[in-house]
């Protein structure tokens, strides 16, 4: 099977493996399991998977990643507020985890193992980053890179809440959220008026030399 066509099917297995995770972890067994439901021959999904337990959560996320771009277009959030983006983005992932509760404690697990935490932060990256696009952001400078890192940290925490969260229709979890949301627009703004009041009379020599030399 050509590697294009090893992607196409993990995409489209993720999602039952991933309900299949919740009683067998991630593991063969889930996506054999997954793909019996799926009608795809179980021996060709262990392979495309390679037996993989951070290759069968990556293409959740990545799924997840597709599905959301497909549900929630920039043309549907460019009349939104930036919060209002970003809370929707967020909530639609969150609402793709409902029912796969242990699926993803199990998942936050396995990739908070020393040996999976490199390919972990490039998941929670690309996730920021597939967001942030949707959500109109066109920086290129070191705003798009706090952006993906606030947002990430964010999502992150989010998913440890809703992971436990047994609150009716994870309220507590959404109300976590919207907290930290506002938490960094208050951060943004403090940040934009003192960057615009000094940024006529900055100097990053003379700071630098505050930084080292305090003044008494």
């Amino acid at each position: 099977m050509a590697p294009g066509s090893d992607l196409t099917l993990r995409l489209a297995l993720a999602p039952a493996v991933a309900d299949a995770a919740v009683f067998d972890g991630w593991t063969d067994t889930a996506v054999r399991a997954a793909a019996a439901a799926e009608g795809v021959n179980p021996d060709v999904a262990v392979y495309a998977f390679g037996g993989s337990a951070m290759a069968m959560i990556r293409a959740w996320i990545e799924r997840i990643d597709a599905d959301m771009a497909v549900a929630v277009p920039v043309e549907t959030l460019a009349t939104l507020p930036i919060r209002e983006r970003i809370r929707r983005l967020v909530r639609f992932r969150l609402d793709a985890l409902v029912g796969r509760e242990e699926a993803l404690r199990r998942a936050l697990a396995i990739m908070a193992m020393p040996q999976n935490a490199s390919a972990a932060m490039r998941l929670g990256w690309s996730s920021a980053d597939a967001m942030w696009r949707l959500a109109g952001d066109t920086a290129t400078d070191y705003n798009h890179y706090t952006k993906r890192m606030m947002l990430g940290g964010i999502y992150a925490a989010t998913l440890a809440v809703f992971a436990q969260d047994q609150s009716e229709g994870h309220a507590e979890a959404h109300a976590f959220l919207d907290r930290r949301i506002e938490d960094v627009m208050k951060i943004e703004k403090t940040k934009a008026k003192w960057l615009n009041r000094n940024v006529e009379h900055f100097s990053p020599a003379r700071f630098l030399g505050r930084l080292r030399y305090p003044a008494r």
